[in-house]
């Protein structure tokens, strides 16, 4: 039934600018009347009406007490063939597509309509098989891990009380206000920010209170201390965003972490010696070295591809969305308060012009990897995808179901199937690239 419905519609071509096709699909008056009658049976043996058994109520009744019903699974039909037809020809690689305008379905009548696609553009990738790099592996020298060594001996360090002044990571115990009214629907943690008793500062970064670092450095048990402080426009509370204000600091104590033993540093790190240790730091550290250099491999071998290949056309609909994917992101990173929103507006000619720039050369690495994973057969494994899921959900804190629901719903799953499609081809390319 399917095919013979797409076989009975009759399509045109059109190229209506660069990266861009339209087709003119015609339904002939005869083949709408027998899909309308065929739809019409499919609805009738679903639906019960009072006083007739289901499926048996007279098909006349049914169409003019489910006229909208069947005119929209009509057109759904229809459109859907259609679909199916300009997805036939294997030369237009649609990237994306959908009706244009609201065409209008009237039953036993010709019916007229027309799809809007966006294609891949057309470009030559030349040999980028021969595409060779040669980054060295950085050695991991004996001098960097007893700098690691002592990193860790310091952070699995204990903490003691102190006498004395205090000194750059410290830890401070303390009764602290701001001069700050907080909003009426202010939440905890903006209330906390402003007031707190008996809670700890650290005298290291990221600062708990902007500027706290150098009011406190230097003070003592039991004194009290004012300053200044000024959050950041970027700030992640956003009542709190470019806000100044004074804080007055009542010093409780003063604790400072103490470097740890061979022994007891071993102990922390559940190994028999330090050693042992130093040798599971260089191996940590070597594959660190490693993981950086297949990605300066990655990004060597994608300039000189992108180096080979010529500007060419981005398909207009596409690169529409994603500026405006790109202009969404930079206004998440900029907007924090009413004030950035009003200076985000007046230089929104500024920030669209950077979100296109980002888009273009985006799209331009996406249909580079696109062309060469369709050479390649490269292709993705839904158990890859399944993977990655299992293990992004595990590091935002998420059921896995529920994480990737919310991709699904906020369009997030194309986004990550076209990353790991990227990735994949790309690290075919570094492969090869360094034999």
């Amino acid at each position: 039934m399917a095919k013979k419905l797409v076989d009975s519609i009759q399509m045109e071509v059109r190229t209506t600018q660069p990266c861009r096709k339209e087709f003119d699909f015609t339904v002939p008056a005869d083949v709408v009347k027998s899909e309308t009658a065929n739809t019409l049976r499919d609805i009738a043996a679903q639906v019960a009406l009072p006083g007739f058994r289901p499926g048996k109520a007279p098909v006349g009744l049914i169409r003019s007490k489910f006229e909208n019903e069947l005119k929209d699974e009509l057109q759904r039909k229809l459109v859907y063939a259609a679909f199916e037809l300009a997805g036939k020809d294997e030369s237009l690689d649609i990237v994306s597509c959908g009706v244009e305008g609201k065409p209008e379905l009237k039953f036993d009548e010709e019916f007229k309509f027309t799809i809007g696609a966006d294609v891949a553009p057309e470009f030559e990738v030349g040999d980028y098989k021969a595409i060779k790099v040669e980054i060295p592996v950085d050695a991991v020298t004996d001098e960097q891990v007893e700098e690691r060594v002592k990193f860790y001996r310091s952070a699995y360090g204990n903490y003691t009380e102190v006498d004395g002044p205090a000194q750059a990571e410290d830890m401070l115990k303390v009764n602290y206000k701001s001069d700050f009214a907080a909003p009426e629907d202010a939440s905890p943690a903006v209330k906390r920010q402003l007031e707190a008793e008996n809670t700890f500062l650290w005298l290291s970064e990221p600062e708990t209170i902007p500027g706290s670092i150098a009011a406190l450095t230097g003070a003592k048990k039991d004194g009290e201390y004012t300053f200044e402080a000024t959050y950041p426009a970027d700030y992640r509370e956003s009542a709190l965003a470019g806000k100044t204000m004074k804080y007055t600091v009542k010093v409780l104590g003063i604790q400072r972490r103490s470097e740890l033993s061979d022994e007891d540093l071993a102990a922390k790190a559940r190994v028999k010696s330090i050693d042992e240790f130093r040798d599971m730091l260089r191996k940590a550290m070597e594959q660190e070295n490693a993981a950086k250099n297949h990605n300066e491999v990655i990004d060597a071998v994608y300039k000189k591809l992108s180096d080979m290949v010529e500007e060419f056309e981005l398909p207009p609909n596409v690169l529409q969305a994603e500026v405006q994917k790109e202009l969404q992101k930079i206004a998440r990173e900029t907007v924090k308060s009413e004030e950035d929103a009003e200076k985000f507006k007046k230089e929104i000619d500024a920030h669209r012009a950077e979100a296109e720039k980002a888009a273009k050369a985006a799209l331009r690495k996406t249909f580079l990897l696109r062309k060469i994973a369709k050479l390649e057969d490269v292709k993705l494994d839904p158990k890859e995808v399944d993977a990655q899921l299992r293990e992004m959900s595990r590091y935002y804190g998420y059921k896995e179901k529920e994480f990737r629901d919310m991709l699904e719903k906020n369009g997030g799953m194309d986004d990550l199937q076209l990353d790991l499609m990227n990735a994949k081809v790309l690290n075919l390319l570094a492969e090869a690239a360094v034999k």
